[in-house]
């Protein structure tokens, strides 16, 4: 997650905790010109805008008298004006966030996020249907203003606004910020955005700091062992951003670390239920194992007709003797056939087959119907289901992948929903999968796309 360090004074959204930075020589209601405060004026320096989708304007620029800096604007047609200062190497991440991120534009906790209307969790699960992911909105949100916290009591701390020039972040949350809202606020020019309408923060019952879980309660919502969670110091990208630290570790929402242990299975699921034991007594995809036994049976059965036939390039041996064998010079072979890099079977013209062949059935039934929404959609033909069998025995892991793009482009190209798609690849699985129907099902609920998977599981 990226942390902004402070407030630009001008701001109408200001994040908890951090200074009001003087930002008078920002023109913001020019982009161009924050634009080019920092582009092209000299090495290191770095400015950028550009127009949102909805309305409003993104503007980034180095701060030229302090470069590890950046400021940030977000200017949002309804919702007004967010001056943020970052990190200069944040600056190409924020820009990303605000643009494509499909998350809003105010975030807190470590990643919630609000688009205006309402509050959501990290984004986490992935919607390959979408090419995103799923939106989790946050149950019993209330969306904290300017007017809320000051009416809190005051302090006799004393705030001041902070010059750029002698800044540096600090690693602490200011003390006694509701002074330096206060502050903030007599700075309010006529006409600003109303107090009650400056967003602050929000409060939600999951984010009662006693409701937090540390990395044993991730663990244990996740169903993993401790040892098996990556660790905070070296690992920090591969856990679910925290909503808050503390002297003992990162401590998250429950639903935040459910969210996680949902992309977690997702992730690690498919693989782990599609594996089997090799001969070696090693997990590999059942795919491989099926074809690596095949192929021991047939060498195993080879060497016997030779020893049978007295061919001196055998020596004679026990049966198992002769499996042992059979099972080594069965093995690399097996994986050659496996192999989507260099193999002999290429694993991705095989998945764009099977993409476009499930895409063919759909363009039938759409042709010449005016409205999707209303398509029965047949079933998936026998064999398109027996080469996805095919596939994902071998490559478990893209099994979300594989379901993820033919939800995303049935979508795309037909306008048909995921539900409907999803709904297509279970009946037309557990008609003609060669997988049981529990592996099926198991399967479905960790591959297909959130927006994919009905209530009911049908």
């Amino acid at each position: 997650m990226i942390q902004p360090v402070a407030n630009g004074l001008r701001t109408d959204h200001p994040v908890p905790g951090l200074p009001f930075i003087n930002d008078e020589r920002l023109l913001l209601d020019n982009p161009d010109a924050i634009e080019r405060t920092g582009r092209n004026q000299g090495e290191g320096l770095w400015g950028r805008t550009d127009r949102l989708r909805g309305g409003g304007w993104v503007a980034f620029t180095t701060e030229t008298k302090n470069r590890d800096y950046a400021w940030a604007v977000h200017q949002h047609p309804e919702h007004g004006r967010t001056v943020l200062l970052i990190h200069d190497k944040d600056m190409s991440g924020l820009h990303h966030e605000w643009m494509y991120g499909n998350n809003g534009f105010l975030y807190r906790h470590g990643g919630y996020w609000w688009d205006g209307t309402r509050w959501y969790r990290p984004q986490q699960v992935v919607d390959r249907a979408y090419e995103g992911y799923d939106a989790r909105p946050v149950a019993d949100a209330v969306t904290v203003t300017a007017i809320d916290v000051l009416a809190r009591p005051a302090t006799s701390h004393t705030a001041r606004v902070v010059k750029i020039a002698d800044f540096t972040a600090s690693e602490e949350p200011l003390p006694h910020w509701r002074e330096h809202l206060a502050l903030w606020a007599s700075h309010r020019p006529p006409g600003s955005r109303p107090l009650d309408r400056c967003t602050i923060d929000l409060q939600a019952p999951e984010l009662d700091p006693a409701r937090l879980v540390d990395r044993a309660g991730l663990a244990q919502i996740a169903e993993l062992k401790l040892e098996d969670l990556p660790h905070p110091k070296h690992g920090r990208k591969d856990l679910p951003p925290p909503q808050a630290e503390t002297v003992e570790g990162p401590r998250w929402s429950r639903p935040v670390a459910r969210d996680w242990a949902e992309q977690y299975r997702r992730t690690h699921g498919p693989e782990k239920l599609l594996s089997a034991t090799t001969a070696f007594g090693t997990e590999q995809p059942r795919g491989l194992v099926e074809d690596h036994n095949r192929l021991t049976k047939i060498i195993a059965d080879s060497l016997e007709d030779a020893e049978e036939s007295k061919n001196r390039l055998f020596t004679r041996g026990s049966t198992t003797r002769r499996e042992e064998q059979a099972a080594h010079l069965a093995w690399w072979p097996a994986v050659a056939i496996n192999d989507g890099t260099d193999g002999f079977i290429p694993l991705d013209a095989v998945r764009t087959t099977i993409v476009e062949a499930v895409l063919g059935g759909l363009a039938r039934d759409v042709e010449d119907l005016d409205d999707s929404t209303g398509v029965f959609l047949g079933d998936i033909r026998r064999g398109v289901v027996h080469l996805i069998d095919w596939y994902i025995l071998r490559e478990p892991r893209l099994a979300p992948a594989l379901f993820g793009e033919i939800c995303l482009d049935a979508r795309v190209r037909f306008g048909l929903d995921p539900k409907d798609v999803g709904a297509l690849l279970r009946r037309s699985l557990h008609l003609d999968s060669g997988l049981d129907h529990q592996t099926l099902n198991a399967l479905l609920d960790l591959a297909l796309p959130p927006s994919a998977q009905s209530p009911d599981g049908l």
